[in-house]
């Protein structure tokens, strides 16, 4: 039976269930530069957790920890309410599927597979039926004579997939693991991977600097900065309710406007934003004085354009001119220029099909952009 997290369930907001995965207080140092910094996290059975950032900023280091590939300056790692911090990688339930999935050349599919069960000594009949029933559930069971370099780049990443998780790991480490697939290869993966996640309940942690790929696959996402965490949540959180301007514009694309609050009326606030000589309205649940420095952010998909005024009193509205506009099929993305030189993007979906164009403003188009109290946000960092 599956052990894989039923979407519904979140356990991480259930004080009494213990984690499967217990990082506490990890630093590691290379001489003079940190990594990881002082980091904390707890993952649970089942989950297919992201660890999400740019180039260096120490994800990766966090990763080989956990697979004992790095031993931490210091701090702890539990794997299963034991102790892992000073066991060595091959005593650990866990294993790594590496970016370069490091496929021996000279062997076929079912020899590549198998080549962990055989270092364990695991018996023949058993090797048989394991490759078998992996390479199956990979979609992969009639290439087993092939060689590495007779596949494509997909097959080669199931290939690698299967070799990981043919030993039955308690956790699988995956290290930027679509990277060397092209994009439309890559979407077709992710919702592989994620079925096999499901199927198998192998917890898995996902090292990736592609925002929607962990947006895709991923139950919780930590997003990482110069090796500390600077929000940790499920993907919806993460977008719909940044932190901070950091997260809000690294997920996603988002208009960010300087103001300061007027007054509140119980969760709604009331906010200035003197630049445009425009107020605002915005949900906020935190408490905050009268006169605060903050930051509205508003999400170029939740903004209305039009030709005509849509707002009442001018309220969350803005005033542009169409500067650029770029058609993508599905979508179309409007720069707006306001009185004041700065750009706006707002996205409006393609719904229909026509003869005719698709824009609802053209080029120079003096256009009103409105959004509802609702689909903004109020950050204060």
């Amino acid at each position: 039976m599956s052990n894989a997290l039923d979407p519904s369930d979140q356990p991480w907001l259930d004080p009494d269930t213990v984690p499967f995965i217990k990082v506490d207080g990890i630093t590691k140092t290379f001489g003079a530069f940190t990594a990881v910094a002082q980091v904390d996290l707890e993952i649970f059975r089942g989950e297919l957790f992201c660890l999400l950032g740019a180039s260096g900023c120490g994800k990766t280091t966090l990763l080989r920890i956990l697979a004992g590939l790095e031993t931490p300056t210091s701090g702890k790692v539990w794997i299963d309410g034991v102790d892992m911090t000073q066991m060595p990688a091959y005593e650990r339930p866990v294993n790594m599927m590496f970016q370069s999935y490091a496929l021996f050349p000279h062997m076929n599919v079912a020899q590549n597979v198998a080549y962990g069960l055989k270092r364990d000594g695991t018996p023949k009949e058993e090797i048989s039926e394991r490759v078998d029933q992996i390479l199956t559930m990979v979609e992969l069971s009639g290439f087993t004579k092939r060689k590495p370099h007779q596949l494509s780049g997909g097959e080669r990443q199931r290939v690698a997939l299967a070799r990981a998780l043919v030993k039955r790991p308690k956790v699988l480490l995956l290290d930027e693991p679509l990277a060397a697939l092209d994009k439309r290869l890559r979407e077709q993966t992710q919702f592989e991977l994620m079925r096999i996640q499901e199927q198998l309940g192998v917890t898995f942690i996902v090292v990736t600097h592609d925002q929607e790929e962990a947006m895709t696959l991923a139950t919780r996402i930590a997003v990482m900065d110069e090796g500390r965490f600077i929000q940790v949540g499920p993907p919806t959180d993460l977008y719909e309710n940044p932190d901070n301007r950091f997260i809000a514009s690294f997920i996603g694309s988002v208009n960010l406007f300087a103001g300061c609050t007027l007054a509140h009326n119980n969760d709604l606030y009331t906010i200035a934003l003197k630049k445009y000589d425009l107020q605002c309205q915005v949900e906020h649940t935190q408490p905050l004085d009268n006169g605060s420095s903050i930051w509205l952010a508003v999400r170029p998909e939740k903004i209305t354009i039009s030709r005509t005024p849509t707002a009442s009193e001018k309220m969350n509205q803005l005033i542009g001119t169409v500067d650029d506009i770029a058609y993508t099929g599905n979508l179309s993305t409007y720069r707006v220029k306001t009185q004041h030189g700065d750009i706006v993007e707002v996205t409006h979906p393609n719904q229909s099909r026509s003869r005719g164009s698709q824009l609802i403003a053209d080029w120079g188009d003096t256009v009103y952009l409105h959004w509802t109290s609702a689909d903004s946000v109020l950050l204060t960092e």
